[in-house]
């Protein structure tokens, strides 16, 4: 909702850069108490290709969400979890039960009724939506490879830090100066990401990374209803099918990985 409220002012490329840097700042008590402690590393390459891939994630997907309706771009970003398996398994051997590769081809299905053509075209936007969810795939199995020795807060840390470098040259060449009002929304954005990262960073380091994003489709059902009630987005039945659809396809990839 918010990266919809700044996008009408300001570029893509200058919303990716002050969300990491403010994401920077929002973690200053962490860095200052433990940070000559707890940001020592080992793996310094695999957070930044971290930090590289989750860029161009985020940069794909907050165009799609400046440039879609909120509900089905939401719904891009969820197809993630449909990816995640699969690079698991080519990367980490995380063996993909039947009911999850039927959950995938499921949700697929689903997503192709929340994907509906206007006049038989679909907006660009939803093909860098969907990379930009590829990508997002990608970056959680990263986080999976990396859990037993770096903490959630030293992940999210080097995100933000390489981030913020990789960020700055596009942000640059397409330099918009944000407002007064404009801080305070990327400030909101910054610390409701910051959070979200920590606690899927933690959850990520927890669970095999098939089994939970099941949990995250409650977004799709919130985007829909804001993009509704601030911006008049209307809503058709065959998405809200769809939708049903690809949270039932979610619900058998939770038991399927349950089942391994």
């Amino acid at each position: 909702m918010i990266i919809r409220q700044v996008s009408a002012d300001l570029p893509t490329e200058v919303i990716v850069l002050m969300r990491n840097l403010l994401s920077l700042v929002w973690m200053l008590p962490w860095i200052l108490k433990y940070g000559q402690r707890d940001l020592p590393t080992r793996r310094i390459h695999l957070h930044f290709t971290r930090a590289l891939i989750g860029v161009t994630a985020m940069s794909c997907l907050f165009y799609s969400w400046a440039n879609l309706p909120l509900g089905q771009a939401a719904m891009l970003k969820q197809t993630a979890p449909f990816f995640v398996p699969i690079i698991a398994l080519w990367w980490l051997k995380e063996p993909i039960s039947n009911r999850v590769k039927v959950a995938i081809l499921v949700g697929f299905a689903g997503v192709s009724l929340i994907l509906q053509p206007e006049q038989g075209v679909l907006h660009p936007a939803v093909f860098v939506g969907l990379v930009g969810a590829m990508l997002g795939a990608l970056a959680k199995v990263t986080i999976r490879s990396m859990r037993g020795s770096e903490s959630p807060q030293k992940i999210v840390f080097y995100f933000a830090f390489f981030g913020s470098l990789l960020a700055a040259i596009p942000a640059a060449l397409n330099w918009v100066m944000p407002g007064t009002e404009h801080f305070v929304w990327l400030f909101g954005l910054a610390a409701t990401s910051t959070l979200a990262q920590l606690l899927l960073t933690r959850a990520y380091g927890l669970a095999p990374a098939g089994q939970l994003g099941p949990f995250t489709y409650a977004s799709v059902i919130f985007a829909t209803l804001m993009g509704w009630l601030l911006w008049q987005e209307v809503v058709n039945l065959f998405t809200f099918i769809g939708i049903g659809i690809v949270c039932l396809a979610a619900v058998i990839m939770l038991r399927g990985k349950r089942a391994i």
